[in-house]
Protein backbone atom coordinates (compact mmCIF):
# COMPACT_ATOMS: atom_id res chain seq x y z
CA UNK A 1 0.00 0.00 0.00
CA UNK A 2 1.00 3.71 -0.89
CA UNK A 3 0.98 6.29 1.04
CA UNK A 4 -0.07 9.22 -0.89
CA UNK A 5 2.21 12.82 0.28
CA UNK A 6 -0.01 14.31 3.48
CA UNK A 7 -0.53 17.68 1.81
CA UNK A 8 0.75 20.72 4.21
CA UNK A 9 0.49 24.30 3.20
CA UNK A 10 3.62 27.30 3.33
CA UNK A 11 4.56 30.43 3.17
CA UNK A 12 8.18 30.62 2.63
CA UNK A 13 10.39 30.92 -0.55
CA UNK A 14 11.55 28.17 -2.14
CA UNK A 15 15.56 28.16 -1.15
CA UNK A 16 18.51 26.42 -2.37
CA UNK A 17 19.71 23.26 -3.53
CA UNK A 18 18.29 22.80 -6.79
CA UNK A 19 15.27 25.07 -6.31
CA UNK A 20 14.98 28.69 -7.74
CA UNK A 21 16.15 31.82 -6.41
CA UNK A 22 18.50 32.24 -3.03
CA UNK A 23 22.19 30.76 -3.50
CA UNK A 24 22.88 31.33 0.40
CA UNK A 25 25.27 28.87 1.72
CA UNK A 26 23.61 24.98 2.69
CA UNK A 27 23.77 23.50 6.05
CA UNK A 28 26.07 20.14 5.97
CA UNK A 29 23.37 18.34 4.22
CA UNK A 30 25.32 14.57 3.60
CA UNK A 31 27.13 12.42 6.07
CA UNK A 32 27.21 9.96 3.05
CA UNK A 33 30.23 7.87 5.35
CA UNK A 34 27.57 8.13 8.19
CA UNK A 35 24.46 6.66 6.55
CA UNK A 36 23.81 5.08 3.36
CA UNK A 37 20.10 3.80 3.85
CA UNK A 38 17.01 5.05 5.90
CA UNK A 39 13.87 3.87 6.68
CA UNK A 40 10.79 6.61 5.62
CA UNK A 41 9.17 8.07 8.89
CA UNK A 42 6.69 10.32 6.57
CA UNK A 43 6.61 12.45 3.22
CA UNK A 44 4.96 15.49 2.67
CA UNK A 45 4.43 16.37 -0.60
CA UNK A 46 3.59 19.71 0.05
CA UNK A 47 6.00 20.61 2.54
CA UNK A 48 6.46 21.12 6.16
CA UNK A 49 5.26 24.19 7.44
CA UNK A 50 7.45 23.96 10.38
CA UNK A 51 10.77 22.44 9.01
CA UNK A 52 13.91 23.98 10.17
CA UNK A 53 14.89 24.54 6.36
CA UNK A 54 12.89 27.28 4.61
CA UNK A 55 13.09 25.43 1.22
CA UNK A 56 10.90 22.63 2.36
CA UNK A 57 8.21 24.56 4.07
CA UNK A 58 5.80 24.85 0.74
CA UNK A 59 8.01 22.12 -1.59
CA UNK A 60 8.36 18.21 -1.01
CA UNK A 61 10.23 16.98 2.07
CA UNK A 62 10.43 13.58 3.18
CA UNK A 63 11.40 12.76 7.37
CA UNK A 64 13.97 9.33 7.54
CA UNK A 65 15.99 7.52 10.21
CA UNK A 66 19.55 6.22 8.93
CA UNK A 67 19.50 2.43 9.59
CA UNK A 68 23.15 2.23 10.63
CA UNK A 69 23.84 4.96 12.88
CA UNK A 70 20.39 6.05 13.58
CA UNK A 71 20.69 9.17 12.04
CA UNK A 72 17.70 11.59 11.80
CA UNK A 73 17.52 13.56 9.12
CA UNK A 74 14.99 14.99 6.23
CA UNK A 75 15.56 14.78 2.70
CA UNK A 76 14.42 16.84 -0.93
CA UNK A 77 13.02 13.81 -2.90
CA UNK A 78 13.86 14.02 -6.85
CA UNK A 79 10.51 15.11 -9.13
CA UNK A 80 8.08 12.13 -9.53
CA UNK A 81 9.52 10.05 -6.79
CA UNK A 82 6.95 8.25 -4.52
CA UNK A 83 7.32 6.85 -1.20
CA UNK A 84 5.54 4.10 1.20
CA UNK A 85 6.33 4.71 4.99
CA UNK A 86 8.97 2.36 6.35
CA UNK A 87 10.01 2.46 2.85
CA UNK A 88 13.80 1.40 3.28
CA UNK A 89 15.68 4.03 0.72
CA UNK A 90 19.57 4.89 -0.08
CA UNK A 91 20.71 7.74 0.45
CA UNK A 92 24.40 7.27 -0.15
CA UNK A 93 26.86 8.63 -2.24
CA UNK A 94 26.35 6.53 -5.56
CA UNK A 95 24.22 8.71 -8.22
CA UNK A 96 22.69 5.54 -9.84
CA UNK A 97 21.32 4.43 -6.45
CA UNK A 98 20.05 7.09 -4.84
CA UNK A 99 17.45 6.92 -7.59
CA UNK A 100 14.60 8.64 -5.44
CA UNK A 101 16.56 11.09 -2.86
CA UNK A 102 18.17 14.28 -4.17
CA UNK A 103 19.54 15.49 -1.11
CA UNK A 104 19.86 14.56 2.25
CA UNK A 105 20.04 17.16 5.55
CA UNK A 106 21.58 15.29 8.48
CA UNK A 107 20.89 18.58 11.36
CA UNK A 108 17.21 17.73 12.11
CA UNK A 109 16.44 16.32 15.71
CA UNK A 110 13.42 14.81 17.32
CA UNK A 111 11.64 17.97 17.68
CA UNK A 112 11.85 18.55 14.13
CA UNK A 113 9.64 15.60 13.60
CA UNK A 114 6.17 15.48 12.68
CA UNK A 115 3.62 13.86 15.03
CA UNK A 116 3.14 11.23 12.26
CA UNK A 117 6.58 10.66 12.16
CA UNK A 118 7.19 10.36 15.39
CA UNK A 119 4.51 7.77 14.98
CA UNK A 120 6.48 5.59 12.99
CA UNK A 121 9.61 6.28 14.51
CA UNK A 122 9.67 3.15 16.77
CA UNK A 123 8.59 0.88 14.05
CA UNK A 124 11.18 1.79 12.44
CA UNK A 125 13.50 1.33 14.84
CA UNK A 126 12.71 -1.79 15.91
CA UNK A 127 12.66 -3.22 12.55
CA UNK A 128 16.62 -1.30 12.01
CA UNK A 129 17.44 -3.52 16.10
CA UNK A 130 15.71 -7.09 14.67
CA UNK A 131 17.71 -6.24 11.46
CA UNK A 132 20.85 -6.03 13.23
CA UNK A 133 20.60 -8.77 15.63
CA UNK A 134 24.06 -10.04 15.61
CA UNK A 135 25.59 -6.01 16.38
CA UNK A 136 23.15 -5.63 19.68
CA UNK A 137 23.38 -9.26 20.93
CA UNK A 138 27.20 -8.42 21.22
CA UNK A 139 26.29 -5.25 23.04
CA UNK A 140 25.09 -7.64 25.27
CA UNK A 141 28.43 -9.57 25.92
CA UNK A 142 30.74 -6.61 25.56
CA UNK A 143 28.89 -3.92 27.61
CA UNK A 144 31.34 -2.36 30.52
CA UNK A 145 30.54 -0.32 33.74
CA UNK A 146 30.85 3.86 33.54
CA UNK A 147 31.79 4.12 37.13
CA UNK A 148 32.52 1.73 40.04
CA UNK A 149 29.02 1.78 41.09
CA UNK A 150 26.74 2.03 37.21
CA UNK A 151 26.98 -0.29 34.85
CA UNK A 152 26.19 0.88 31.27
CA UNK A 153 23.37 -1.97 31.14
CA UNK A 154 21.61 -0.24 33.79
CA UNK A 155 20.86 2.80 31.43
CA UNK A 156 18.51 -0.04 29.58
CA UNK A 157 14.82 0.71 30.86
CA UNK A 158 14.16 -1.57 33.40
CA UNK A 159 17.35 -3.06 33.89
CA UNK A 160 18.29 -2.87 37.60
CA UNK A 161 21.62 -3.75 39.31
CA UNK A 162 20.31 -7.52 40.23
CA UNK A 163 19.57 -8.02 35.83
CA UNK A 164 23.00 -6.16 35.37
CA UNK A 165 24.54 -9.48 38.09
CA UNK A 166 22.49 -11.89 36.45
CA UNK A 167 23.87 -10.59 32.63
CA UNK A 168 27.28 -10.65 33.94
CA UNK A 169 26.81 -14.00 35.45
CA UNK A 170 25.49 -15.47 32.43
CA UNK A 171 27.69 -13.99 29.15
CA UNK A 172 30.92 -15.11 31.85
CA UNK A 173 29.47 -18.71 31.32
CA UNK A 174 28.79 -18.28 27.87
CA UNK A 175 28.47 -15.60 25.46
CA UNK A 176 24.97 -14.51 24.49
CA UNK A 177 24.47 -16.11 20.67
CA UNK A 178 20.40 -14.34 19.69
CA UNK A 179 17.88 -12.05 21.09
CA UNK A 180 16.07 -15.80 22.00
CA UNK A 181 19.01 -16.50 23.75
CA UNK A 182 19.22 -13.55 26.14
CA UNK A 183 15.23 -13.74 26.94
CA UNK A 184 15.54 -17.56 27.80
CA UNK A 185 18.85 -16.83 30.18
CA UNK A 186 18.22 -13.45 31.67
CA UNK A 187 14.31 -12.98 31.14
CA UNK A 188 14.43 -9.59 30.04
CA UNK A 189 12.57 -9.20 26.20
CA UNK A 190 16.29 -7.31 24.31
CA UNK A 191 14.49 -5.89 21.65
CA UNK A 192 12.23 -4.17 23.74
CA UNK A 193 14.80 -2.37 26.11
CA UNK A 194 17.09 -1.86 23.43
CA UNK A 195 14.14 0.03 21.05
CA UNK A 196 13.06 2.02 24.29
CA UNK A 197 16.56 3.34 25.34
CA UNK A 198 17.24 4.07 21.52
CA UNK A 199 14.22 5.93 21.35
CA UNK A 200 15.31 7.84 24.61
CA UNK A 201 18.39 8.93 22.70
CA UNK A 202 16.46 10.04 19.73
CA UNK A 203 14.36 12.11 21.93
CA UNK A 204 17.75 13.98 23.43
CA UNK A 205 18.60 15.41 26.70
CA UNK A 206 20.56 12.50 27.96
CA UNK A 207 23.66 12.40 30.18
CA UNK A 208 24.80 9.27 28.44
CA UNK A 209 24.39 7.72 25.17
CA UNK A 210 24.70 4.33 24.52
CA UNK A 211 23.95 4.04 20.94
CA UNK A 212 22.78 7.62 19.35
CA UNK A 213 25.49 10.57 18.49
CA UNK A 214 24.08 13.13 20.80
CA UNK A 215 22.45 16.14 19.38
CA UNK A 216 25.14 19.21 18.42
CA UNK A 217 23.61 21.84 20.33
CA UNK A 218 23.69 19.49 23.61
CA UNK A 219 27.84 18.23 22.93
CA UNK A 220 28.27 22.18 22.18
CA UNK A 221 26.52 22.93 25.66
CA UNK A 222 28.00 23.44 29.03
CA UNK A 223 28.59 20.04 30.34
CA UNK A 224 27.81 17.85 27.24
CA UNK A 225 26.96 14.61 27.42
CA UNK A 226 28.85 11.38 27.42
CA UNK A 227 28.77 9.29 24.15
CA UNK A 228 30.05 6.09 24.87
CA UNK A 229 30.12 5.20 21.07
CA UNK A 230 28.95 1.29 21.68
CA UNK A 231 27.94 0.84 18.33
CA UNK A 232 31.66 1.03 17.06
CA UNK A 233 32.94 -0.64 19.70
CA UNK A 234 30.59 -3.38 18.93
CA UNK A 235 31.75 -3.80 15.39
CA UNK A 236 35.14 -3.90 16.30
CA UNK A 237 34.50 -6.56 18.62
CA UNK A 238 33.34 -8.47 15.43
CA UNK A 239 36.24 -7.38 13.47
CA UNK A 240 33.88 -5.16 11.27
CA UNK A 241 32.21 -7.54 9.63
CA UNK A 242 29.07 -7.14 7.89
CA UNK A 243 25.52 -7.55 10.23
CA UNK A 244 24.35 -11.18 10.42
CA UNK A 245 20.29 -11.53 9.81
CA UNK A 246 20.94 -7.72 7.72
CA UNK A 247 20.50 -6.84 4.37
CA UNK A 248 23.12 -7.15 1.54
CA UNK A 249 24.43 -4.07 0.05
CA UNK A 250 22.47 -4.08 -2.72
CA UNK A 251 19.49 -5.45 -1.43
CA UNK A 252 16.44 -2.62 -0.05
CA UNK A 253 17.61 -0.49 -2.97
CA UNK A 254 14.46 1.70 -3.93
Amino acid sequence: MRYPGRERRGRSPRGPGGFRGERRHHPRRRRFAAEEYAYVLDYLRMGYPEDRHPWHRNSPVVQLIGDKHFTLMDATPRPGAEFEILERVYVGPDEELRVKIQRVYTDIEYSDLTAFARDTLRQAVEEIVRSREREFVEFFNIAGPISLRFHSLELLPGVGKKTVARILEQREHKRFESFEDIKERTHIDPVKVLVERILEELAGDQKYYLFVRPPKREMEGPVPPIYLRYLEQVRRSLGGGRRAGGRGAGEGQP
